[in-house]
């Protein structure tokens, strides 16, 4: 070997070995297993997440039902057939009548449906036969309310038919259909109206106001808060007694009556009270107001409330304290009770009772021996006078104003063009009379039978065709 310094020896050889770089598989699977079992777990996990995440925006999977009357549906949430049953082969359908919310309205003749009468004739409301089980559920729960109520002046139930397809609820026939169509009818120049038949008289209406103030009276009694008091929900029998009707089943008819508001469920804002509309509070006060909506249509045979406010301005307008003017040629009488109704304080509105007691001595004999304000399942009306002192309620706030500082307000509301329509906002009780007595409205006047001349609201003729002047706010 060469060096620095010269050549020199060779060294001892030295031997060794270079080992395999080859990995055990034994190792690997060491390494690997775990990982893979990692990679499991984070998806079965993050499986888990979506499927709850799933359930909580979108509830239980299986049918989700409701019920205002607990005792109808069972603990296992399904409709069990109870003494209401009917059997199919004692329903004949006859006619079509209309459409209903869940589907077809149909007369028909229901056999030994009522006691000792063979046939019977009946409405039957029927279910799409495409719709859901909770569809049909929902159908019959709304039908069931009416189950446990009996008052002449309140649509009755006479029978379900949950077994086989398709379902039906068979209900008492009431011929002149819903209240709002029939005040529509009655119009001089309806074309519904081919034989000629005049408006309702004050008498008349007034006995439609006691017929219906007399129903929520009864399930006022039976602690049952309606929240959708309308004339679409009235309905007319054949001798135009006017009834509460079927709860919840003409919603989808009228679907404009109704807004939905913030993504929730349909609301009938313009029947609402304020504090319906603020708070979602709904209480026999609430339904006062309503009432008092109802008297208005009535007056003006079934105009739209607010027209020319949109379903958010009448929202902001209700809560601010606005409420509808008065209609053209209503009578002193009804108005001066739709002002009662429309009181910003509920607790200042009177009662289904107390209405009828104002009404009482100008109804028609028949009404003592039907309602249920003369029945004995009613207690006797108290007999005191109800008084509203005006000039001793400055400390109670009747409107928003007064929550902050009594004063003057009064809004008008107007659509554009030729053709307008205006709404009052509440004003101050200094312009009402200091004090109201309210036991009788007996404003006997000498046009009490005849036929009140009809005015559109967004301007029209009367039956001289004289044009009148629509309503308009006091200036504050």
């Amino acid at each position: 070997a060469a060096w620095v310094a010269g050549n020199g020896s060779w060294t001892d050889p030295t031997h060794f070995y270079v080992q395999d770089l080859r990995v055990d598989p034994s190792n690997l699977l060491i390494i690997i297993g775990p990982v893979i079992f990692i990679v499991l777990l984070i998806l079965v996990a993050a499986g888990g997440f979506v499927m709850f995440r799933k359930k909580q925006t979108q509830g239980p999977s299986g049918p989700l039902y409701t019920s205002s009357n607990p005792e109808y549906l069972s603990a296992a949430d399904m409709y069990e057939p109870d003494d209401w049953e009917v059997g199919r082969d004692k329903i004949n359908i006859l006619r079509e009548l209309g459409q209903g919310s869940f589907g077809m309205v149909y007369e028909g003749i229901a056999k030994d449906i009522v006691k000792g009468e063979p046939e019977t004739h009946v409405a039957v409301k029927t279910v799409n036969e495409s719709a859901s089980l909770r569809e049909r559920i929902e159908f019959l729960n709304e039908a069931s309310v009416m189950k446990g109520f009996t008052c002449h002046h309140v649509v009755r139930l006479m029978g379900v038919v949950s077994k086989g397809q398709p379902t039906l609820v068979v209900m008492e026939l009431m011929t002149h259909g819903d209240l709002k169509s029939y005040l529509r009818c009655l119009r001089p120049d309806s074309e519904n109206n081919p034989t000629g038949s005049p408006p309702p008289t004050l008498r008349e209406m007034v006995q439609m106001t006691a017929e219906i103030a007399d129903g929520m009276a009864y399930l006022n009694a039976k602690k049952f808060v309606h929240r959708d008091l309308a004339a679409r929900n009235c309905m007319v029998a054949q001798d135009f007694t006017v009834k509460i009707g079927d709860f919840g089943m003409t919603r989808d008819i009228y679907e404009t009556d109704y807004y939905r508001k913030g993504g929730k469920g349909l609301l009938p804002v313009r029947w609402m009270a304020p504090e319906s509309l603020k708070d979602g509070v709904f209480t026999a006060h609430s339904d006062c107001w309503s009432f008092g909506v109802v008297l208005w249509e009535i007056s003006t045979l079934a105009e739209q409330p607010y027209q020319g406010l949109s379903n958010e301005q009448v929202l902001k307008f209700v809560m601010d304290g606005g409420y509808l003017d008065r209609p053209d040629n209503c009578a002193d009488r009804l108005h001066n009770l739709m002002s009662m109704c429309w009181q910003y304080n509920p607790k200042l509105r009177p009662s289904f009772q107390e209405i009828i007691e104002m009404l009482h001595k100008d109804l028609h004999q028949s009404f003592q021996e039907v309602s249920f304000y003369y029945s004995q399942e009613n207690k006797p009306p108290e007999q005191e006078d109800f008084d509203l002192d005006m000039d001793n309620m400055e400390s109670i706030p009747l409107d928003p104003s007064s929550y902050s500082q009594r004063g003057d307000h009064s809004s008008s509301y107007s659509q554009r063009g030729d053709h307008s329509s205006s709404y009052s906002q509440r004003r101050d009780h200094s312009s009402e009379p200091g004090t109201r007595r309210v036991r009788h409205l007996g404003l006997r006047q000498n046009n009490y039978e005849e036929h009140i001349p009809y005015t559109h609201m967004n301007g029209g003729k009367t039956n001289g065709q004289q044009t009148l002047a629509l309503p308009r706010s006091s200036p504050s």
